[in-house]
């Protein structure tokens, strides 16, 4: 019923600026009595309409798009920053901890201050080729059900911000993990797993942590461009080193 309402006070007020146009242009006859000069000034303005839209639509409205985009991508990466400060850095170290063969990996994600764009998209090509071996009885379930289970407040809330809906990937990580969430905590972990369950685990921790891993390093490459304070420091505690420390060595 809205829109009929909008759509309505719209060609009203469009109707309004036609006719007060037309009676301007009216008292400008009856003053001057110049329908000459009247025509003229008029076809000028409608000739004119072409490029103020070229410039208006295309021109400026592309440039405050892009605008709106960059201050929409930075409130992103913010919110992407919270997640990786608040559950997913150390989700990533106990994840890892169910990876047969996460030493095959870890070492190729060690950015270092050198890195430029070309090393990163390198190496978040080799990551999308990992392949974890992840077995739930190399790791231990309960203790990742519990900390899933205390970080779900601060999962749903990071779901609910709008901002998200500007970066489809990121999205998918956070459901990738708030469904290993529900998951574990919808089962009696005190004792073993059975096989086939202990197997769809699996799928479920592998998929989180895929997705989970490319969010990081990109986000690492983000903070390498934009923020190097930040990006030294998320070094010194990079969840795939297990020697790593967030105090400053000599």
């Amino acid at each position: 019923m809205k829109k009929p309402i909008m759509l309505g006070w719209q060609v009203a007020f469009g109707v309004l600026l036609v006719l007060l146009s037309v009676l301007l242009y009216m008292l400008h006859f009856a003053i001057f009595k110049d329908a000459h000069h009247i025509w003229i000034y008029l076809l000028g303005d409608i000739a004119f309409i072409p490029i103020e839209v070229l410039v208006v639509t295309l021109i400026i409205h592309e440039l405050l798009s892009r605008r709106e985009k960059k201050i929409m991508l930075t409130k992103l990466n913010m919110v992407i920053g919270v997640f990786f400060s608040e559950t997913g850095n150390e989700l990533l170290r106990r994840i890892t901890g169910f990876s047969g063969n996460a030493g095959a990996y870890c070492d190729i994600l060690k950015p270092k201050a050198n890195w430029g764009p070309q090393l990163f998209g390198d190496t978040l090509q080799r990551v999308s080729l990992i392949d974890p071996q992840i077995d739930c009885r190399k790791g231990d379930l309960k203790d990742l059900q519990t900390y899933l289970r205390d970080k779900r407040t601060c999962l749903m809330r990071l779901l609910e911000n709008p901002n998200l809906l500007e970066h489809e990937a990121f999205t998918d990580v956070l459901w990738a993990v708030v469904q290993l969430a529900e998951e574990l905590a919808a089962r009696d972990l005190s004792q073993p797993p059975l096989d086939t369950d202990a197997m769809h685990l699996a799928g479920d921790i592998k998929r989180a942590h895929l997705c989970t891993v490319a969010a990081w390093l990109e986000y690492m490459h983000h903070l390498k461009s934009a923020y190097r304070y930040l990006f030294s420091l998320a070094m010194r505690q990079n969840p795939f080193d297990a020697a790593a420390s967030a105090t400053v060595a000599e």
